[in-house]
């Protein structure tokens, strides 16, 4: 039997093992609340089933493959997340139709802090930030539920074959090939690389010049830190345009209303984003939330703008402030 067993620490122990299963979780599900919904059914399960757990194995392994479980019960429904551009063709900002969707479509974001855990080595926090990218994430949603998690913790956790194989009670044999085929798709969907880090000088200029840009509302330079084929979502509505010259038009059109914006930097999916704060409608002093705009930048430039509109959930859970004030003005201003 376990030390564990007689531990008053077993909280302790097992919420060391938080992070890093919620980013398991999430990486699984596509969602960030549905991840921390699964780390908690993963830790009441736990707790009940102490007793028939021996120490045969660490309890990090047990708490994955009790995890595992719980994401494969919830995906055994068939759902899975996707992103706008999964769903549709795009449109033209002339034509453009907002067609609103079921929360459940959506891939969500996700903090950084709720799933990367601290580590010093940067080629881990590396990988650790290219798996919870938002165009990762939406890739993973096409693989069957065990090619998913045969893959992430292959490749993303670096688990052994044989160790994978144990968790989810088939063979070493099964488990390569079930990794080969997640390759394959994964190949097959053409993942746009993001910039392997998104805190060197580079980007930080260039995220400077897009907050100055849209808080100045100066579309024209703004397009000018765009890729060509840049590609704006606006999740959950399923419309999304491509280009400079649609998302230009879009914003100096339908998008007006983000003229005199503020934004807050944050951090979401292991890439750069804002919190959106769009002036009152009433005209009163301050500003109100309006959307997380989560970033992915490419080669130097912005290849995809996601606004995120529901800022009720997901401001709340990015610990961002309910309204800016004119305190928020003057500190601006200052």
């Amino acid at each position: 039997m376990t030390d564990l067993a007689t531990s008053p620490d077993l909280d302790a122990a097992m919420d060391r093992y938080r992070v890093e299963l919620t980013g398991y979780c999430y990486r699984m599900l596509g969602s960030s609340f549905d991840a921390e919904d699964a780390v908690q059914d993963t830790y009441v399960r736990a707790w009940r089933g102490f007793d028939t757990f021996e120490g045969r194995a660490s309890l990090r392994s047990w708490l994955y493959r009790i995890a595992t479980n719980v994401c494969l019960d919830l995906l055994s429904a068939g759902n899975k997340r996707a992103r706008p551009m999964d769903l549709s063709a795009p449109q033209h900002q002339a034509s453009a139709v907002l067609n609103e969707r079921p929360e459940v479509t959506w891939l969500e974001p996700v903090p950084d802090g709720r799933v990367l855990p601290q580590t010093a080595d940067p080629a881990e926090m590396a990988l650790a930030r290219e798996s919870v990218r938002l165009a990762f994430v939406a890739a993973l949603q096409h693989l069957p539920a065990k090619q998913r998690a045969v893959l992430i913790l292959r490749e993303v956790l670096a688990w052994k074959a044989d160790e994978v194989a144990t968790l989810l009670d088939t063979t070493v044999a099964s488990v390569n090939s079930a990794l080969q085929r997640a390759r394959a798709t994964l190949s097959a969907r053409r993942i746009r690389e993001s910039e392997a880090d998104p805190l060197d000088a580079d980007q930080n200029k260039l995220l400077e010049q897009y907050l100055h840009a849209f808080e100045a509302y100066d579309i024209a330079r703004l397009t000018t830190l765009l890729h060509e084929d840049a590609v704006l979502s606006m999740p959950p509505f399923d419309l999304w345009l491509q280009g400079h010259d649609d998302i230009a038009a879009w914003h100096l059109n339908q998008g007006i209303g983000c003229a005199g914006s503020r934004l807050i930097p944050t951090r979401a999916n292991g890439l750069p984003a804002f919190a959106q704060y769009r002036p009152r409608e009433d005209g009163a002093p301050g500003h109100v939330p309006w959307a997380l705009q989560v970033l992915e930048i490419s080669d130097g430039k912005i290849v995809g703008l996601n606004a995120f509109l529901d800022t009720n959930r997901w401001f709340p859970l990015f610990g961002l402030p309910e309204q800016l004030d004119e305190s928020y003005e003057v500190q601006q201003g200052a």
